[in-house]
């Protein structure tokens, strides 16, 4: 325990509504312990938290990536809540208030998917891009955006799987399932919405179901989409659901045949899988917590 402590600590949360994931790192690529807990109730949830890096710090930050929608305003007494999300029992969480007093250290706050973004575009599948989006494709659909290595924030934070997108010719007998928009690109192309509709995940579909051309035309729409506004090198897709075989390939083909060769500096835009695999989050915690020990604010 010494000599890992020789050097200073930094503590990452990958926040999900399933799972937290932990961690502890001299810096985002040199994790020295982890932990998977999982999401249960905030109070169980954020104590079990507290007390695991109690015992594997002390920490000079720490950084959360977390599910939404968050709070990511300075300026308002709810920064460092998650909001209105329909997990149940979080809504109006409070997550870094208790985490940052119990640990003693600074904190540093955003959306899972801005940290996944910001993982990837360090040194993951966009390292030495300008600019990138990570998406996920899993219980829901979320999207993260840096752009010259800082993650996008306004109003809010980007919501890119609420855009709606363009019904394919034969597919108007399904509502969708968001229960805001209805056929948003979440209501129609996320892992729930696609066993709502088919009763099974789209790896257990056959290959030449009509569900692998609806799906991977929705999220085609959402990249050609995500390329035409913000103009991003690359496009990372993540997530549970483009774990299905040739969904991916799938994808890149239409967004491109969309995008009909057209917009300005196509051709350095590319669709890819995470080259982090599954560890985009919780490096991107990592980075937060590093950006918050240097007094970073965003």
């Amino acid at each position: 325990m010494a000599s890992r402590n020789a050097r200073p600590l930094l503590g990452g949360i990958e926040a999900g509504g399933t799972k937290f994931v932990l961690a502890v790192g001299h810096s985002p690529q040199e994790i020295v312990a982890r932990e998977t807990i999982p999401t249960t109730t905030p109070d169980v949830t954020m104590a079990t938290t507290a007390k695991w890096f109690s015992q594997h710090g002390p920490l000079v930050a720490l950084g959360i990536a977390s599910f939404g929608p968050v709070e990511l305003d300075r300026a308002s007494p709810r920064w460092g809540h998650i909001t209105d999300t329909p997990k149940p029992g979080w809504a109006q969480t409070d997550v870094v208030g208790p985490l940052g007093r119990a640990l003693a250290c600074p904190v540093g706050f955003d959306t899972d998917v801005n940290g996944a973004a910001l993982a990837e575009n360090a040194f993951g599948a966009g390292a030495g891009d300008g600019s990138l989006a990570y998406i996920t494709v899993g219980t829901g659909i979320g999207g993260g955006l840096v752009l010259d290595g800082r993650p996008v924030h306004g109003a809010g934070h980007p919501e890119l799987g609420h855009m709606f997108v363009r019904r394919d010719g034969e597919d108007f007998d399904f509502p969708g399932i968001c229960p805001f928009h209805g056929d948003c690109v979440e209501g129609l192309a996320s892992g729930p919405a696609i066993k709502a509709r088919w009763g099974k995940t789209l790896s257990e579909l056959p290959a030449d179901h009509p569900a692998h051309t609806y799906v991977a035309g929705y999220l085609a729409q959402l990249c050609h989409t995500t390329f035409a506004t913000v103009a991003v090198d690359t496009i990372v897709l993540g997530g549970g659901v483009m774990q299905t075989p040739g969904l991916i390939e799938r994808v890149r083909e239409r967004t491109f045949a969309i995008g009909a060769e057209y917009l300005p500096g196509r051709s350095r835009q590319e669709v890819v899988a995470p080259g982090l695999g599954q560890d985009s989050g919780i490096c991107g915690a990592l980075i937060l917590a590093e950006r918050a020990f240097e007094g970073e604010t965003d």
